[in-house]
């Protein structure tokens, strides 16, 4: 499986000719290198949470390639008010797709939807597993460091984890992530957008030590799996 950062907390996830987004904030991403209609044919649109940074192009891109948004309930439901394919999910289910298979775990973050002015969308964040090809993924999200990610441990093939602090967790908070699910691969996210979520990668680097191999990732740069 070959992952491709695209700045933020957006990732393409791609193998056997399958490809999917996670959390498609581009337009308006400072550390975006694509355009949204650059981006190559979707099959599915994978959402932790309604945030205006991790919704981001979703419903445009989903009419674009008529490609499924996966999210909870009241995400999914909001993005399919708005015209999008969507497959709605929670917290602890799993689905299998014809790209993979996806499962949402827990993540503890805010969960208002942008956008929705009624207040009726608003959901839980969620930490998305993806499983494509016989390798897993987790994609944690926004979150808070929690008990609930040792579930995970030996599982994780690749772990996206927030490094930033102030909205997500922080660097020593991610190693200790890192140390409870015990990826053998990890890079970090959600850091150096702006200023208020600015964070060392290398320090990451150093605490994770040899507990999961680091590979920090440029917008635009890849890193697949062995």
């Amino acid at each position: 499986m070959k992952a491709t950062f695209h700045g933020h907390a957006c990732f393409v996830l791609e193998r056997d000719g399958k490809r999917v987004i996670i959390d498609p904030f581009l337009t308006g991403n400072p550390a975006a290198v694509i355009a949204p209609d650059k981006v190559p044919h979707l099959d599915a649109i994978l959402l932790s949470h309604g945030h205006g940074d991790h919704l981001g192009d979703a419903v445009a891109l989903s009419r674009q390639h008529k490609a499924t948004i996966v999210a909870t309930y009241e995400l999914a439901q909001f993005c399919a008010d708005r015209g999008a394919t969507t497959h709605a999910m929670h917290i602890g289910g799993a689905h299998a797709f014809p790209f993979g298979t996806v499962k949402l775990v827990p993540a503890f973050h805010g969960g208002r939807v942008e956008g929705d002015e009624t207040g009726r969308y608003t959901t839980n964040p969620a930490g998305i597993v993806v499983t494509i090809g016989g390798k897993t993924v987790y994609h944690t999200g926004d979150t808070g460091l929690t008990l609930e990610m040792q579930l995970l441990a030996g599982r994780i093939d690749l772990m996206l984890v927030p490094i930033g602090d102030n909205y997500t967790m922080g660097v020593a908070d991610a190693a200790r992530a890192v140390e409870f699910v015990k990826p053998k691969s990890v890079i970090p996210m959600h850091y150096n957008t702006w200023d208020i979520i600015k964070a060392d990668p290398a320090e990451f680097r150093r605490l994770v030590g040899n507990t999961s191999a680091v590979t920090v990732l440029k917008p635009g740069e890849s890193f697949t799996l062995p």
